[in-house]
């Protein structure tokens, strides 16, 4: 199954790289989310690529996608869906919501209020929406990619850190340099560019490839590395919020997946530390005065990685 995720991965970022532009590492860390089934955050400004490279992966992978644009009116329901009287039939009924979809680009994530983003919650977690007291199973394989301003632009509200908890990692793309931003336009000038791209995989074979991520092995050493990892973020002076237990959990999976992608079998500790910006810079919480300083919680990761041992004798 190595081999088979390894080309899966391959015709992917080809595919993808038809109508997006940039760079090696961001694509990686996004596929490295989809592999694992981790929601993936990206906060940048409008305009870098970021439904781009959305749309590329949904349309590559052959799954069903939907976006979301989220905005001040958005409501809860509009999302996770509502129950409905049918006069035909004479009862209520499910009318499902836009998350019902296997590859939902939730954009602009932070200009809704903290209540429809709050609708998210279980579907990112449960993988499923209640409406009324009744579940509904998402579909599947699913996955979440969402977008957010930067807090200083208008109209933003502050990501709760329950929501930022729950995606597994997050990336930035930045302005493209100007070899990229000729590509760029090389690409549009003659029309859209996903009209390029093909289907090369199936959710069937998404799936498959979920599956084998979770038989990846992790040696304890390699448990403990990443807990030693976390506690010292929660005794870290400049850290208000460390890492939860689910950000443990997230790190591990991250790791499982980029193993995998490299043909291994096995993680080793050059996985959790390779993943841990990626997975780790938007659920840190630094004080206050930190943020005075131009601290930032990719600056405390790297000083909590340097500070704690690589586990060694890992066969």
């Amino acid at each position: 199954m190595i081999s088979q995720v390894q080309g899966l991965t391959g015709v992917l970022q080809k595919e993808i790289e038809k109508a997006f532009v940039g760079t090696q590492d961001v694509i990686h860390t996004v596929l490295i989310g989809f592999l694992a089934g981790l929601h993936v955050l990206i906060e940048d400004i409008p305009g870098v690529g970021k439904t781009t490279l959305a749309r590329s992966i949904a349309s590559a992978s052959g799954m069903d996608f939907a976006r979301i644009q989220f905005s001040p009116d958005l409501m809860p329901g509009d999302i996770t869906g509502i129950t409905a009287w049918s006069q035909e039939k004479r009862e209520f009924f499910y009318k499902p919501g836009a998350i019902m979809h296997q590859f939902i680009l939730a954009d602009e994530l932070n200009r809704a209020s903290e209540r429809t983003q709050s609708a998210l919650l279980e579907s990112m977690q449960e993988g499923s929406v209640s409406v009324d007291g009744k579940t509904y199973p998402l579909p599947h394989p699913f996955f979440l990619m969402a977008t957010q301003n930067p807090l200083q632009f208008a109209g933003t509200f502050r990501l709760p850190e329950n929501q930022l908890d729950r995606f597994g990692l997050s990336v930035s793309l930045g302005y493209p340099d100007a070899d990229s931003e000729v590509t760029i336009l090389d690409l549009m000038e003659h029309g859209d560019p996903f009209s390029l791209i093909k289907a090369v995989t199936s959710p069937n074979d998404i799936g498959q490839a979920r599956d084998a991520v979770l038989q990846v092995r992790v040696h304890e050493k390699i448990k403990h590395y990443v807990v030693d990892i976390s506690s010292t973020t929660r005794k870290h002076p400049l850290v208000r919020l460390g890492m939860s237990p689910r950000a443990s959990s997230h790190l591990l999976r991250a790791a499982q997946a980029s193993a995998l992608m490299h043909g291994r079998d096995f993680v080793i500790p050059e996985d959790i530390s390779a993943a841990a910006a990626s997975v780790l810079s938007h659920r840190i919480i630094l004080s206050p005065e930190v943020r005075m300083e131009q601290i930032s919680a990719s600056d405390i990761v790297k000083e909590v990685l340097s500070s704690v041992s690589l586990p060694s004798g890992i066969s």
